[in-house]
């Protein structure tokens, strides 16, 4: 921390700043200010980032409209297909960004990177429902109906499920109810930064392991002829690795920190405005 005195003669204590922060001088004391154009090659990265979501997006609406029937909303299999897509979409893409949206969006205050924050996870939680509800669904309408949470893809499911829900609702009280105190919010923000990444790395391992159980229903035990769509699978599946290593990579890279603004209160880092 850096103690500073103020024109009127108080006392203000601020962060240190990193290589990646100046000091500007406005209304009579210092305050840090992120170099944005300075931060070697985060636009490619966050570019590549982007890209890449959308990239497993697109190749999942691809393997389940050709490969596997399309998508529908009667009691077919065709509602179950759902359940790939949308949980690609909110547990993996949606929940990157939304990790990833205080590095993306630096000049934003802090205040309404917390709101956006929690809007994005409010959505990934209703979407993340009907995405579970189509997957319960497939085993229901199998033929002959398969048991319901037999297999580790769906036991690493419902664990992620409650650390995302357990994480949204630790959030929302820690950071976003005003009457806790201040003390109390730079405690915990480094555990929820923590609990936050590792939520994340068990969706993208869940994924994997739902899309090599669909590898192996493809293989229909014929295992000396790999069919197109499991190498498809595979494919999607090395990519969606990848992706998850470039979030990680992103958010442990000190220079692609936020760095702390005025009346910040507790910063992405932990510590304290």
């Amino acid at each position: 921390m850096v103690t500073v005195e103020l024109e009127n003669g108080s006392i203000q204590e601020t962060p240190t700043p990193n290589n990646n922060c100046v000091s500007n001088k406005q209304n009579g004391h210092n305050i840090e200010l992120k170099k944005e154009n300075q931060i070697p090659g985060y636009l490619s990265i966050y570019t590549l980032f982007q890209l890449i979501g959308i990239l497993l997006i697109l190749s999942v609406f691809v393997w389940l409209q050709f490969y596997r029937t399309g998508f529908g909303f009667s009691g077919t299999i065709k509602i179950c297909n759902w359940h790939p897509l949308l949980m690609t979409i909110t547990f993996i893409y949606l929940f990157a960004n939304s990790i990833l949206h205080f590095r993306n969006f630096r000049n934003t205050t802090k205040q309404k990177l917390k709101m956006q924050h929690a809007t994005i996870h409010s959505c990934i939680i209703i979407f993340g429902v009907l995405g579970l509800w189509t997957g319960l669904n497939s085993n229901l309408i199998a033929n002959p109906p398969i048991p319901k949470f037999y297999s580790l893809h769906s036991w690493l499911g419902i664990i992620t499920v409650i650390m995302f829900l357990s994480q949204f609702t630790s959030g929302f009280i820690s950071f976003l109810y005003p009457e806790i105190a201040m003390k109390y919010k730079e405690a915990v923000m480094p555990y929820h930064i923590i609990f936050g990444i590792l939520t994340f790395a068990l969706s993208i391992v869940t994924s994997v392991l739902g899309f090599s159980e669909k590898i192996m229903f493809a293989l229909n035990q014929q295992h000396e002829h790999m069919p197109t769509e499991g190498l498809f699978l595979n494919c999607v599946g090395i990519v969606l690795i990848f992706y998850g290593a470039l979030v990680v990579y992103i958010l442990t890279k000190p220079e692609y920190k936020r760095c702390s603004k005025p009346n910040d209160g507790v910063t992405h880092n932990g510590t304290l405005n």
